[in-house]
């Protein structure tokens, strides 16, 4: 029988690397806390799941912060393509999932210092995590993701730096190849009790592709207090202001080959772009009854302005307001002589939203040319339990039971209503009970065995029931589509052979039955169908070691053989069952290499003094770009080289940074557009480019 997967003498020669890294180890801290797995906090290496945290100083260290994919691209089972794109944002996905999604996040949830980050249909964009003020970045995947709700795929939670003790002052700016800036101002402190960190970043690039300027400014403050002794209250506001992001758009094979750096059709004459302009105020307070028993309510609104200029000379925009509120308890107790830790909660989250379209012939509105007006309305209800059981030392059980239901509700306000502009009015509501059943294995202090099964549901978002059609969309409610149901299976191991070595190693098969795919995509506009089975099969593998106290070394390795399980038709071309799942790499692989002037110290939380020199290797195979796998773009490996030097100036931290990516200067597409109708499927990649930077951090 030939296996699903082809394994490249790249994928060979990783593994072989691991296995020669995990010996000669020195240090190595086990104690990296995580929320996401229990909805408390817990070890990392404790936690019954597929759980990694990427920390502050490799976020600084990654880039200049102004994408997710500089730091995460280190996580197993997590795919980010960075089309270069500011106008779609990155393209994201976990163990598959989220991988049609034309433009944001789909299926996957987003959270922001516990606040929601994504609607109650599924979608965010990335773009709103303000890199430059976060502490540490949280990425779920497998079953345990499932209790989170409309999230099949996993769940992603960046936190904000706590605030510093003294008055503090932080200063960041890059440059960069293709006219980037970045700059970044931060104040922290802490009085009488308050805490303080407010974060303002600005972003400039011209842009590798004809048509790809982009202009950004974001901030994210918070404030956490201690209300009385028992309650503790955390204060969020961000802003993210994307005044002009032009849309390069994707390429045909022909376009690619002859011109990389070209923008898509009409792009540059109907100057397609996007404006963005979103706000986001949000508060958690955590009352502690006693050292086992607590309650946390949370609540949320934000209001999101979107105009988007098409290359078709129409523009799209939304004009959305959001809010929500949960509350859970959580609990220590014991039954039957069992220690139980459990969390028990309800989540309300709405979004409502005006839609309206029009002309815009060489990107400007046509006065009175509205085709398009109608307000559209998301909704979810979740009630969640989830417990851990320690039946013995050696054996714990957890358990938990998700209850959703997601609505979406669209009143067409655009009249007379004809045959070639129907009434685009509907409702529909989905509905799902998401069962989990994991069980832990603790071996001994250095290896845990965990297995985990759970069931999923992924609700089509508004922007997939807003068409209808399978060769040129309508505008047309489209309550036919189905929300897709997985059922996930995952085996996992975390193993820490000697003090200083870590290594995560897991499993899964994956297999769902309506998948949300695309059924017409053409000018900007996508209608979407369900498919009548996937399956994917997987593994990831990540560890980490210092071989010596100035060496240290970084592999994660994923393979995924994502397909269609079922034939079925992509309009009215068929699609044999076996095809593989576009928009998907068959394998993923991300090394590092990494050279300390200082000695690294167990359990570090920040960076040594001196230089630190380190070579990336970053690996993504084949993917495909339609489901009849007629198109593809070839696989890649690139290489990328950082170098920063960090002093003490009396009281005062100064580090510069510099990086060189893609330094073999390899011509490769750097993500595709799924099931485009103009087969305009590939963005390409960046060739090799620089970037320097200087941070500054000061007590006042």
């Amino acid at each position: 029988m030939t296996s699903p997967f082809r394994y490249t003498p790249l994928a060979v020669a990783s593994m072989a690397l691991v296995s020669g890294l995990l010996a000669p180890a020195l240090a190595q801290t086990l104690d990296e806390v995580v929320v996401s797995a229990s909805r408390a906090q817990a070890r990392s290496f404790d936690a019954p799941a597929a759980i990694q945290s990427v920390g502050r100083e490799v976020i600084q260290n990654g880039g200049p912060q102004v994408n997710l994919s500089e730091s995460l691209v280190r996580v197993p089972g997590l795919t980010i393509l960075d089309r270069s794109n500011y106008a779609q944002d990155l393209q994201l996905s976990i163990r598959g999932f989220g991988a049609r999604a034309a433009f944001g996040i789909r299926g996957i949830r987003l959270l922001i210092d516990g606040i929601p980050a994504s609607t109650p249909d599924g979608q965010r964009q990335g773009s709103s995590v303000s890199l430059t003020s976060m502490d540490r970045i949280e990425v779920l995947r497998g079953p345990l993701a499932q209790l989170y709700g409309n999230a099949s795929g996993g769940v992603i939670q960046a936190f904000t730096k706590p605030a510093s003790t003294v008055p503090l002052v932080d200063y960041q700016y890059y440059v960069g190849d293709y006219g980037l800036h970045r700059a970044d101002y931060q104040f922290s402190n802490t009085v009488g009790g308050y805490g303080l960190v407010a974060d303002y970043s600005t972003f400039t690039i011209d842009g590798y592709r004809n048509n790809s300027r982009t202009e950004r400014k974001q901030f994210n403050g918070k404030l956490g207090f201690k209300a009385n002794d028992q309650t503790r209250v955390n204060l969020v506001f961000n802003q993210f202001d994307m005044p002009l992001a032009e849309d390069p758009l994707g390429l045909t094979a022909a376009q690619l080959k002859a011109n990389p750096t070209g923008a898509g059709t009409d792009a540059v004459s109907n100057k397609a772009r996007k404006i963005v302009l979103q706000n986001q105020l949000g508060g958690s307070a955590t009352y502690t009854v006693d050292r086992d028993h607590a309650y946390t309510g949370r609540a949320y609104y934000g209001t999101r302005e979107n105009l988007q200029y098409q290359s078709n000379g129409r523009w799209i925009g939304l004009s959305r307001d959001y809010y929500g509120a949960g509350l859970q308890y959580n609990a220590k107790t014991t039954w039957a002589d069992v220690p139980v830790q459990y969390a028990a909660g309800y989540e309300f989250d709405r979004s409502s939203e005006r839609r309206q379209a029009g002309n815009s012939p060489a990107g400007t509105k046509t006065p009175g040319s509205l085709t398009r007006d109608e307000d559209n309305l998301a909704e979810n209800s979740d009630l969640f339990l989830q417990a851990t059981a320690q039946v013995s030392e050696q054996f714990a059980v957890t358990g938990g039971l998700r209850a959703s239901t997601v609505r979406f509700v669209s009143d067409d306000k655009y009249t007379p209503f004809t045959a070639d502009s129907p009434d685009g009015s509907g409702s529909t509501r989905y509905s799902a009970n998401n069962p989990v059943l994991g069980f832990t294995y603790f071996a001994n202090d250095h290896l845990n065995l965990y297995a985990n099964y759970g069931q999923g549901f992924e609700s089509p978002t508004l922007a997939e029931v807003a068409y209808q059609g399978s060769s040129t969309p309508v505008a047309q409610f489209n309550p036919a589509l189905n929300a897709s149901n997985s059922r996930h299976y995952e085996l996992g191991a975390k193993w820490v052979p000697q003090r200083g070595t870590r290594v995560d190693f897991a499993v899964f098969q994956i297999s769902s039955t309506d998948e949300i795919v695309v059924a017409a995509s053409s000018s900007g506009q996508t209608s979407y169908k369900n498919a009548p089975g996937t399956s994917r099969t997987g593994f990831e593998l990540t560890g980490n070691t210092l071989l010596t106290p100035h060496w240290a070394a970084t592999l994660s390795a994923s393979m995924l053989d994502a397909q269609y399980s079922q034939a079925f038709k992509s309009g009215t071309t068929p699609v044999a069952a076996g095809n593989k799942i576009p928009g998907i790499p068959q394998t993923s692989v991300f090394s590092e290499m990494a050279w300390t002037g200082q000695a690294a110290s167990t359990g570090a939380k920040t960076a040594g003094l001196g230089p630190r020199l380190a070579v990336e290797l970053v690996h993504s195979g084949r993917i495909y770009a339609d489901d009849i796998n007629a198109a593809s773009s070839d696989g890649r490996t690139v290489f990328n080289l950082s170098a920063s030097q960090r002093w003490a100036v009396d009281k005062a931290a100064v580090t510069v940074y510099a990086r060189l990516n893609n330094a073999s200067d390899e011509r490769y597409v750097g993500s595709v557009i799924v099931n485009q109708a103009s087969k305009q499927f590939f963005e390409p990649g960046l060739p090799k480019n620089w970037m320097f930077g200087v941070s500054v951090s000061a007590p006042l």
